[in-house]
């Protein structure tokens, strides 16, 4: 089946299961304690002023990832609430007092707030490192250069120190499941697990991809404003963290639109030589539930298609 006809999908890796998200519902899926099978579902809110705005370029990708931040974290609190905890037990899991924080602002907010304030110290450590190089490199070309080898670095290290703990180990290796059933799917290969343990652990659409076209685009933009006063830089590598965000989503769109093109197709390899270490090979469990998330999110989608065919809603 060609991947022209099918309907595009994009999911998350979160703790001991995968979350699939569609045009009308997001599904998760998670293996319990005692090995069986939990679902998160919830459906996909749309707000009519932003969806025009998602119709916008550059814009849109902003708005995508404010999406995604506040969804996911939505899921990923589910997983981390429920995964360790015997289903016998579920009662405790009521009486878990909430943090005054999460009360007042909510998940969502929350999930949001952890992006931004993650985005804000990416952006501005690699900002003072590079500063202290200054009496060496004094050129703006030499410290934006040297500013994106910390902010690649950082980056890198962080991705690979976190990935040598258990439970990220594992999300990793749920977010290689996730990025094998959206292969699989694409490809129009039947869902098993023998079938999706066939297919690669990397996609050109992965958010880590994104990450790091965010540190290439960067550079970019940074090369049109001046590196000093301090004062000026931070002021504007914040002020232009939308811009290269956008920018960033664009590109990581028009990658994955080239991704059959000869040639072409190398523009997104950067993205997928991350995904080496941000996705790990799942074992068959793992892949057993990033399938179930993934049948659960189509039967979803396809009783609100159908429902909406029969009451004629536009």
């Amino acid at each position: 089946m060609s991947t022209t006809t099918k309907n595009v999908y994009g999911g998350q890796a979160v703790v001991e299961g995968v979350m699939f998200g569609g045009k009308h519902h997001y599904v998760t899926a998670i293996r319990r304690k005692d090995h069986s099978i939990e679902y998160f579902h919830l459906p996909r809110k749309t707000n009519p002023l932003l969806s025009k705005f998602k119709k916008i370029p550059f814009i849109r990708g902003i708005i995508a990832i404010i999406e995604a931040s506040a969804n996911g974290s939505k899921h990923l609190n589910f997983s981390t609430e429920r995964y360790d905890i015997d289903p016998k037990d579920d009662e405790t899991i009521k009486d878990k007092e909430v943090s005054k924080l999460t009360m007042y602002l909510g998940v969502a907010v929350i999930g949001v707030i952890s992006f931004l304030f993650g985005k804000f110290a990416f952006t501005l450590i690699p900002v003072f490192l590079a500063e202290l190089t200054r009496s060496i490199f004094p050129s703006d070309f030499a410290q934006v250069m040297i500013e994106g080898l910390f902010k690649l670095l950082l980056l890198l290290l962080y991705i690979y120190f976190v990935s040598l703990t258990p439970l990220i180990k594992r999300v990793f290796q749920y977010h290689g499941a996730e990025h094998k059933v959206i292969n699989t799917y694409e490809a129009g290969a039947e869902l098993t697990v023998e079938s999706v343990q066939a297919h690669s652990r990397l996609h050109y659409r992965c958010g880590s991809s994104f990450i790091l076209f965010t540190v290439i685009v960067g550079v970019f933009v940074y090369m049109l404003v001046p590196t000093s006063p301090l004062w000026l830089r931070i002021l504007d590598r914040l002020l232009l963290i939308p811009v290269v965000l956008g920018i960033s989503f664009e590109i990581l769109q028009i990658t994955n639109k080239l991704r059959d093109i000869p040639v072409l197709k190398y523009l997104g390899l950067p993205g997928l030589w991350l995904q080496l270490l941000t996705t790990k090979e799942p074992d068959d469990d793992q892949v057993e539930v990033a399938i179930l998330s993934f049948k659960e999110l189509l039967k979803k989608e396809e009783e609100t298609n159908q429902l909406i065919e029969n009451e004629g809603i536009v």
